[in-house]
């Protein structure tokens, strides 16, 4: 809201708006080719790719999300975290050599290496249907809190547009102008820049919420323990919600294997680095900020919890609306009613940090894939220039399709937990038929498209069925309750596998 927003507050954000966009264009400068446009010229130091890795998969929802986690349950979601980190370590192992053997854009030239053209451009096509789904999603996810934040006749650009609709123009417009002058190189620089400024903030919401409350850090860790707001393990296996420690261990590896090795979102990262041990060290240095930066955040929604027990809400707490919970408003509320200006702003800009890093990596991960994987194949003997020029053009596209998409999900009132979820429909697809390609590469490109259509079609009927009144119970009835998105890629996977093999075999009989 406008009015809890000082001149001050507006500085720090209109500057760091103005400077991480001067900041994309001047590092991105000199660009080329699409080897400069995707591939950072694979020049990019290790270091600056794995701080670009977590800031890409950390996005405002996470930013928002994640304390609301912990302000309405516990810490039980530290638990994913621990797939994530194995996760990483395999791939580092096992994955990047196959990346950066040679000079590929994506993962999906792997396919076209080893089973043909087809299974690439349907492994494409799946990654460009459902990452323009969910990357449109978190950005109107984000959008609402921030349009609390900054008020509805900033994000209405005075009054001229929808206030949502402002928002979502601001955040894309922006992001749109370093990535499609700078590629891929303005977008890992400024995700560094970012990390940094989203990790201060929670540091700093933990450093200042206890100086808030009488006792300071043991009054608020004693008072969130003995509401078991603290509690972290849970050790009983369910496919469903809450989170346990298999969901993390065993469905976050597999999940995180999927977004981090088959989806072009973070393997573009990878294959901007140098050399096989410089990808290594990528992933192994993202894997070492992830597990400490998900629990400051968490820590931080436990923290609020505390606060908020003795404190009254300065402003009333929204209500549920589509996409979004009411405890996601419990940060935004607490950054404009509760902290003094300028840090107030400092806070704010995490926000618009963490939303605006999601949203370039989507655009040129997008924008990889369609004219790498689909275009380039298609018309040989275009110059580099031509490529060049149809790589930016085609960031704008996707731009554009961000924008539509972000404002369509406004009608949808079930896209709770929707990032994951979405990513989980084509994920286990993608793993399975990258892992059929390295080996199991006889089963032929017939039966991994099988296996990818048929595990897309099935993650559909689980995902979509519980979100519908109509079939709800039917479908509760039938599987015994809704399965939670840890899972999704698993299923997924095995899905791949199972119906590829089959497949085979099939095909085989008949034809001996």
């Amino acid at each position: 809201m406008p009015g809890h927003l000082t001149p001050a507050d507006w500085i720090v954000i209109v500057g760091y708006l103005v400077g991480i966009t001067a900041l994309g264009i001047w590092l991105g400068r000199d660009q080329r080719s699409t080897r400069d446009y995707f591939l950072g010229s694979r020049n990019i130091p290790w270091w600056g790719i794995g701080a670009s890795i977590v800031a890409t998969e950390t996005s405002a929802l996470t930013i928002i999300g994640v304390p609301a986690i912990a302000y309405g349950s516990n810490i039980l979601f530290i638990q994913m975290i621990v797939g994530y980190v194995i996760a990483r370590v395999v791939l580092a192992a096992v994955m990047v050599p196959h990346y950066l053997k040679g000079e590929i854009y994506s993962p999906y030239q792997l396919l076209e290496q080893h089973l043909g053209r087809a299974p690439r451009q349907l492994a494409g096509a799946f990654f460009l249907m459902l990452e323009t789904m969910s990357a449109g999603v978190r950005v109107y996810v984000a959008c609402i809190p921030v349009r609390l934040m900054l008020g509805d006749r900033v994000c209405g650009l005075g009054g001229v547009v929808d206030p949502i609709l402002g928002a979502i123009l601001l955040f894309v417009g922006l992001s749109l102008i370093y990535t499609c002058i700078g590629g891929v190189k303005a977008v890992v620089w400024t995700d560094a820049v970012q990390l940094l400024l989203f990790v201060a903030g929670g540091i700093y919401t933990l450093a200042y919420i206890p100086t808030l409350i009488e006792g300071g850090w043991g009054a608020v860790l004693a008072e969130a323990g003995a509401a078991g707001k603290l509690t972290w393990l849970n050790t009983n296996f369910t496919f469903s919600a809450p989170f346990n420690i298999w969901m993390g261990v065993i469905g976050g590896t597999v999940m995180v294997m999927a977004t981090h090795g088959a989806e072009q979102l973070i393997v573009q990262r990878v294959l901007t680095a140098g050399s096989i041990p410089a990808g290594r060290k990528a992933l192994v240095f993202s894997a070492v900020l992830i597990f400490p930066l998900f629990l400051v955040f968490l820590l931080a929604g436990v923290l609020l919890w505390v606060f908020y027990q003795h404190h009254p809400f300065q402003i009333p707490l929204p209500e549920s609306r589509a996409g979004i919970a009411a405890n996601d408003f419990i940060f935004p509320i607490f950054m404009i009613t509760e902290v003094p200006p300028v840090l107030r702003g400092l806070l704010i800009v995490a926000i618009l940090a963490a939303a605006m890093s999601s949203i370039s990596s989507a655009l040129s991960a997008l924008a990889s894939v369609s004219t790498m994987d689909f275009l380039k194949q298609a018309l040989t003997g275009r110059d580099e220039g031509f490529f060049l020029r149809f790589s930016r053009y085609s960031t704008v596209f996707w731009a554009g399709a961000l924008v539509f998409v972000a404002w369509l999900t406004r009608e949808v009132s079930f896209v709770l937990n929707a990032a994951f979820s979405l990513r989980g429909l084509t994920s286990g697809a993608l793993l399975g038929a990258l892992l059929i390609a390295l080996f199991r590469r006889q089963l032929g490109a017939r039966a991994v498209m099988a296996g990818m259509i048929a595990s897309v079609v099935v993650m559909n009927l689980i995902y979509w069925p519980p979100k519908l009144p109509a079939l709800r119970a039917g479908w509760l009835e039938v599987f015994g309750g809704e399965i939670f998105w840890p899972w999704f890629t698993l299923i997924g996977t095995c899905i791949t596998l199972g119906v590829a093999v089959g497949t085979h075999r099939y095909f085989s009989r008949r034809e001996d």
